[in-house]
C-alpha cells in the first residue's frame, strides 16, 4: 500500500498562511498521533519558482502531472476572481474529482472549485466579505455564509483564512478519527472543533471581567463532565449570569445555541470512547450523557449521518488499514515539502 497523497496547488502571488495551513496539518510526520505518513505535494501549473504576497519566494517542486494520483488535493486560496480559470489546472481538477479524489478549496480557493465547474447545484462557502461575490459570479451554486466549512462528500470548502484549519482537522477527523483530530489540534495547539460560524468573528470581542472568568470557568465544569446533566438554567447560574446575559455571551463568543454546543461535546466524547474503547452501547450513551443509547443513536444520525455502530466498524476498518500500510512503508524516509509545517 502507498502512502496517502496529499496534492496542495500554489500559484503565483499566493498568501503564505493560507499555502501553510495544509502544511502544518498534513506536511509533517504525525504517526505518533495516530495519523498516517502523509506523501505530500506541493504543486504548481509548473514546477519552479513563485512569488508570495509577502514578498518571499518559494520553490515548488511539483507541477500538475504530481495531482493526477493524489487522495486530496487542496486549493488553498485563489487570486483573479472573475477571471476564467487556466485550462491546465480546469482539467486536472476535473480529472482529480472524477476518478474519486476529495477536492478541498479553503477560502478563496472555492472559486477555482467554482470556476472549474464542480461546485454547480451543489453548497459552499467561503470567506464571508466575498460570499456575495462567489453567488453572483455563480448563481448554481447554494452558497452558506454562515459556517466554517462545507462537506458536501468528495468536495468540502471552508470560510476565510483560520477556518481552513477547521476544514483540515474535520477532514482528519472524518477519515482518521476523533482521537487523531484531537491529539493533531492539542500538538499545534488549536481548539479541536469550534462552535458556531462566520459570524462570530465578526461580532466585536467580549471584554474581559470577572463574570467572563466565571463563564469560562463553567463551561470548562460543562466539558469535565458531560455525563452529568446540564440545563441552561444551572449552567448560568454556576458562571454567576442570568440566562438571559448568560444566552447573549454565549452567542456572541461561541457563535452558537448553548444546547447545540452541548450536544457537540457529547457528540465528540462518544466519538472518542467508540475509537478507543469496546464499552457497550449503553455505556458510551450514559458516559456521554446521552442517557440512552437509543438517544444516542438518534443524536449520531441527526449530526453525523451514520449509526454509533457503524462509527465503530468504520473506525476500526480506518486503523486495520493504516497500520497494515505503517507496516508496508516503515521502510521508506518520510516525505519534504516546500514549506516547513512547524
Amino acid at each position: 500500500m502507498t502512502a496517502p497523497i496529499i496534492a496542495v496547488l500554489a500559484f503565483d502571488g499566493i498568501s503564505p498562511f493560507h499555502l501553510s495551513v495544509p502544511c502544518l496539518v498534513f506536511g509533517a510526520d504525525r504517526t505518533s498521533l495516530g495519523l498516517p505518513r502523509f506523501d505530500f505535494r506541493v504543486c504548481g501549473i509548473e514546477e519552479g519558482l513563485i512569488r508570495t504576497d509577502a514578498g518571499l519566494s518559494i520553490l515548488v517542486p511539483h507541477g500538475l502531472a504530481a495531482l493526477e494520483d493524489a487522495d486530496i488535493v487542496i486549493i488553498p486560496s485563489w487570486k483573479d476572481l472573475e477571471a476564467p480559470l487556466a485550462k491546465p489546472i480546469e482539467e486536472a481538477l476535473g480529472r482529480a474529482h472524477r476518478r474519486g479524489a476529495l477536492i478541498v478549496g479553503l477560502c478563496l480557493g472555492t472559486f477555482a472549485l467554482a470556476a472549474a465547474g464542480l461546485l454547480s447545484a451543489r453548497k459552499a462557502t467561503t470567506h464571508w466579505a466575498y460570499t456575495d461575490q462567489l453567488q453572483a459570479l455563480h448563481p448554481d451554486i447554494s452558497v452558506d455564509p454562515d459556517v466554517l466549512y462545507v462537506d458536501d462528500g468528495d468536495i468540502v470548502t471552508s470560510a476565510g483564512v483560520a477556518a481552513g484549519l477547521d476544514c483540515c482537522l474535520h477532514i482528519v477527523r472524518a477519515r482518521y478519527g476523533a482521537e487523531a483530530a484531537l491529539r493533531l489540534a492539542r500538538h499545534v495547539v488549536l481548539s479541536p472543533h469550534r462552535q458556531g460560524g462566520q459570524a462570530q468573528f465578526i461580532e466585536r470581542p467580549v471584554a474581559k471581567s470577572a463574570n467572563a472568568d466565571r463563564f469560562t470557568r463553567a463551561l470548562d465544569t460543562v466539558r469535565a463532565t458531560l455525563g452529568e446533566t446540564h440545563s441552561l438554567d444551572s449552567v448560568a447560574e454556576t458562571a454567576g449570569l442570568t440566562r438571559r446575559t448568560f444566552t447573549r455571551r454565549f452567542q456572541k463568543s461561541i457563535g452558537t445555541s448553548f444546547g447545540d454546543w452541548l450536544t457537540s461535546q457529547r457528540i465528540e466524547l462518544a466519538q472518542r470512547l467508540l475509537e478507543a474503547t469496546e464499552k457497550s452501547m449503553d455505556i458510551v450513551a450514559f458516559e456521554a450523557g446521552f442517557g440512552s443509547a437509543t438517544s444516542l443513536r438518534q443524536h449520531f444520525s441527526a449530526r453525523l449521518k451514520t449509526s454509533p455502530a457503524q462509527y465503530r466498524r468504520e473506525f476500526s476498518r480506518r486503523i486495520d488499514q493504516d497500520e497494515r500500510m505503517a507496516s508496508a512503508l516503515s521502510y521508506r524516509q518520510p516525505v519534504g515539502s516546500a514549506l516547513s509545517p512547524d
